[in-house]
C-alpha cells in the first residue's frame, strides 16, 4: 500500500524544521527491495516508525495524523532518506518527564529495518533540537574532572596515558594487582577490559582491595594521582549497583579516582542511564563492546559508530571509545575524527546535520585498540589535539623494558607530537620512547623506515 500521501511531504524544508525546533531529524542510507518504489518504501518506513502500519486502520483520528513521522527528503541515487519525527512521539519518564534513548531507538530503528520492502537502511546521523537536548541527562562528569584530579589544567589538560590489564582474562587477584601497580608507576589510568568482572578465579571482593593497595603505593612512590575504571556491567541493575557500591566503599578516600565502566552497547541504554543517575559523582566510562555487529562500515543496517557516540553523550557518558581512526588494530579511517569532534565540542557539523549542544557537558574520546607509542604521533596529528584518554594494553605491557616504561613511552610520544619534534630525533633523547622502536619493530619498520640505522639499533 502506497502511503506517501500521508507519511511523506517533500515540500518541507530542513532549515525550517530545524528552526521550528519541534522535530528530531534522522538521516538514513536506504534502499528498497526489488519491485518497490523508493518513495513508497520510505513512506512505509516512516509509518512503521511512528503512527502507521502496512494497512489503513479504523482507530486513526485527526490528532494521530498530527504526530506522523514524515519523509521530507529523498535521493534514490545516493540512497539518502531523511525523516522528521515530532517530539510528541517519544516516550517520556513518569517520574520526571525526561526523554529516554530507548524510545528514540524504538521509533528510529525499531521494526522498520526488517520490513520486506526495505533492502537495507542504516542511520548515519540525527539532529536533536534544543528542547530535546534539555530533556536528556547528558554527562555529569567529563575529562576536566580527571585533569583536575591529575593536577592538570582543566582546559586543554592533554593526554591521559592509560592501559587495559593484559591478559584480558586469566589473572588471579595478586598478579592482576601487581600488573596494575607496574603500569601506574609510569601511567595515569587503568581500565578493566570488558570481559573482566567477578570470575571465580578473580573475585571482586578479593581483587579490588589489592588494586586499591596498588593504587596507594603507586601514588606514594610517584607523587601523582592515579585513576581506575572498574567494569560494573551486569544483566541486573541491582547487581551493577552492588558492584559499584562495594568499589566505592573499598576505595574510600580515593573514590573520586574511581570511574565506572559500562558496556553500553550490550548492556543497553537502561544500564548506562542507571549508572549515570545512581553515580553522578563518578566518571561514566562507556565501553562499546559488540558495537561492530551493527556499526561496522561493512554493515548495511543498524547505525554508524558516529551515531552511537552521539547517543552516548545524550545518555550521559563521560567518555566513550571512538576507535583509533585507522591508526590501531580496529577498522576505521582518519575521517572518523568527526566522532571525537561531535562529542567533545559545543557545536559541530556531522555527516548531515549541524548540531548544537547548548552547553551540555562534553564526552571524552577514549582511544583503544592496538595503539602504542609509535602510532600516537600520527594519530594526534590527524586528530589535531591530544585531549584524549588512551588505553594501550599491548602498547604498555608489550614494551621491552616494563609496563611502567611502556606508559612513559606513551606520554613521551604525546610530548613529541606536542613539541612538533621529529620522532627519530626525539627518541635519541627519550629512552622509553626509543625502546618502543625495539618493542614494536614491525610498526617501526612501517611508520619509520630506516629507524635502525638512525638509532643505531641491531634488533
Amino acid at each position: 500500500m502506497d502511503q506517501s500521501n500521508r507519511y511523506a511531504n517533500l515540500d518541507l524544508k530542513e532549515a525550517d524544521l530545524i528552526k521550528g525546533g519541534k522535530h528530531i531529524l534522522v538521516a538514513y542510507k536506504m534502499a528498497p527491495s526489488a519491485g518497490h518504489g523508493y518513495l513508497e518504501a520510505a513512506a512505509h518506513f516512516a509509518a512503521e516508525s511512528s503512527t502507521g502500519t502496512n494497512v489503513e486502520v479504523s482507530t486513526t483520528d485527526d490528532f494521530t495524523k498530527g504526530v506522523d513521522a514524515l519523509v521530507y527528503q529523498i535521493d534514490e541515487a545516493t540512497e539518502d532518506m531523511r525523516i522528521a519525527f515530532p517530539l510528541e512521539l517519544f516516550d517520556r519518564n513518569v517520574i520526571d518527564g525526561r526523554m529516554m534513548l530507548v524510545s528514540f531507538l524504538t521509533c528510529a530503528i525499531g521494526n522498520n529495518q526488517g520490513m520486506g520492502d526495505i533492502k537495507h537502511a542504516k542511520m548515519i546521523d540525527f539532529y536533536v533540537p534544543e528542547r530535546a537536548i534539555q530533556l536528556f541527562d547528558g554527562p555529569s562528569k567529563d575529562i576536566s574532572d580527571l585533569w583536575r584530579i591529575l593536577g592538570r589544567p582543566i582546559v586543554n589538560g592533554g593526554y591521559i596515558s592509560g592501559t587495559i590489564i593484559k591478559p584480558k582474562l586469566g589473572l588471579r587477584p595478586e598478579p592482576f594487582a601487581k600488573a596494575a601497580y607496574q603500569f601506574w608507576l609510569g601511567g595515569d589510568f587503568i581500565k578493566n577490559d570488558e570481559p573482566q568482572g567477578n570470575q571465580t578465579f578473580c573475585p571482586l571482593k578479593k581483587v579490588l582491595p589489592l588494586v586499591y593497595d596498588s593504587m596507594k603505593r603507586a601514588q606514594d612512590e610517584t607523587g601523582d594521582a592515579k585513576l581506575f575504571s572498574m567494569n560494573i556491567t551486569a544483566d541486573d541493575h541491582y547487581e551493577m549497583c552492588a558492584r559499584a557500591d562495594m568499589a566505592l566503599e573499598i576505595f574510600g578516600p580515593d573514590a573520586d579516582k574511581l570511574a565506572f565502566l559500562v558496556d553500553g552497547f550490550v548492556g543497553g541504554p537502561g544500564m548506562v542511564t542507571t549508572a549515570r543517575r545512581q553515580y553522578a559523582g563518578q566518571f561514566l566510562h562507556y565501553h562499546r563492546a559488540g558495537h561492530g555487529m551493527v556499526t561496522s562500515p561493512s554493515a548495511k543496517r543498524g547505525y554508524t559508530a558516529f551515531v552511537l557516540a552521539k547517543m552516548s553523550r545524550l545518555q550521559g557518558a563521560s567518555g566513550i571509545h571512538v576507535g583509533t581512526m585507522g591508526y590501531g588494530k580496529m577498522e576505521g579511517e582518519g575521517d572518523d575524527k568527526i566522532i571525537a569532534y561531535m562529542i567533545e565540542r559545543d557545536e559541530c557539523q556531522g555527516p548531515i546535520y549541524f548540531q548544537k549542544w547548548y552547553g551540555m557537558k562534553p564526552t571524552a574520546p577514549i582511544v583503544s585498540g592496538g595503539m602504542n607509542a609509535l602510532r600516537l604521533p600520527g594519530f594526534f596529528e590527524n586528530l589535531g589535539h591530544g585531549n584524549v584518554i588512551n588505553t594501550a594494553g599491548g602498547g604498555s605491557y608489550g614494551h621491552i623494558d616494563s609496563p611502567a616504561a611502556g606508559a612513559k613511552s606513551l606520554r613521551q610520544a604525546y610530548e613529541c607530537w606536542k613539541a612538533g619534534a621529529d620522532p627519530i630525533q626525539w627518541a635519541k633523547e627519550h629512552k622509553e620512547f626509543a625502546r618502543a622502536f625495539e618493542s614494536f619493530p614491525k610498526d617501526a619498520d612501517k611508520i619509520f623506515p630506516g629507524w635502525r640505522e638512525k638509532l643505531g639499533s641491531h634488533k
